[in-house]
């Protein structure tokens, strides 16, 4: 059997299928390469995409993180401040109150007749307290003769309740401002009873602070006793 050679134009021919046919599985490798590197990309654009996302979300949240309690210091600083006003208001509040009070005090020795019998109470009051046979009154300056007065019938008292026998000096040398009343001191001035006006108004207030408070400002919130 023999070959018959291919004419010019059946050669053609055969060329033009071939490169069809090459041409033709270009374009799909092609294809198959453009539909790989667009799932890769989506791939990667996603990973990049949720990556950035979470870097964003991390970094709001520190910054939301940071405003919030820049938000608190915040807030604890002004409560506190508005505390510290308010514990400094009721606390002129009842210094006025206590002043108030002495101011009141100083006008009890212009009642002389009041002021002789506060006098004679306090002051056998403070003889029993110290039971010793010789014993200094300090008053006030202006105060001498009304205590000397109040002395003689305390000294009665005194002997009525005690059957003891006592005697009694006084000096004016309290000071002139004080709101009045007297001091008492024995055995070489070792022991003292100190029943001025201020000393009692300042006891008063020691005891008194806490009720007072209570009245005036109600319940304290941050007490967790009670006693």
């Amino acid at each position: 059997m023999s070959t018959r050679a291919m004419n010019d134009d059946e050669v053609v021919s055969e060329m033009n299928k071939m490169v069809a046919f090459i041409k033709q599985e270009a374009m799909e490798k092609a294809r198959e390469i453009k539909v790989k590197a667009d799932e890769e990309f989506a791939i990667e654009k996603a990973k990049i995409v949720r990556q950035e996302s979470q870097a964003i979300d991390a970094a709001f949240d520190k910054k939301l993180k940071g405003a919030e309690t820049a938000l608190k210091i915040a807030q604890s600083t002004q409560t506190n401040k508005s505390r510290l006003r308010l514990l400094q208001a009721r606390e002129q509040y009842l210094n006025g109150l206590f002043e108030a009070a002495r101011e009141e005090l100083l006008t009890l020795s212009q009642d002389e007749a009041r002021y002789c019998q506060l006098l004679e109470g306090t002051i056998t009051q403070s003889l029993l307290q110290l039971m010793e046979p010789n014993v200094t009154v300090y008053s006030r300056p202006g105060d001498v003769q009304i205590v000397e007065q109040a002395v003689s019938s305390a000294k009665t008292t005194y002997k009525d309740i005690s059957g003891r026998d006592i005697e009694v000096q006084v000096e004016g040398s309290l000071p002139k401002d004080c709101a009045g009343g007297v001091r008492l001191m024995a055995a070489g001035s070792r022991i003292t009873v100190d029943n001025t006006l201020d000393q009692r108004l300042k006891l008063l207030e020691e005891k008194m602070l806490p009720e007072i408070r209570h009245e005036l400002f109600g319940i304290n919130e941050n007490r967790k006793f009670y006693t």
